[in-house]
């Protein structure tokens, strides 16, 4: 929210996941202007994490 507050940008990508299996992310900020640079860094982070997993649907009870 402090990045919103000032209007700069900001990416949260997947960090990793937590005992409970819960997931948890990264936000990288920049500058004004900066937002090329900081879609290349979050894919970067992503290529080299490789921790995203697509979702586990849960059954109906």
């Amino acid at each position: 929210s402090l990045l919103a507050i000032n209007g700069h940008p900001g990416i949260v990508v997947p960090a990793g996941y937590d005992e409970k299996g819960f997931p948890f992310g990264i936000c990288f900020g920049g500058l004004q202007g900066y937002e090329p640079r900081l879609i290349e860094m979050a894919y970067s982070f992503e290529q080299a994490t490789k921790v995203r997993r697509p979702p586990v649907k849960q059954q109906a009870p």
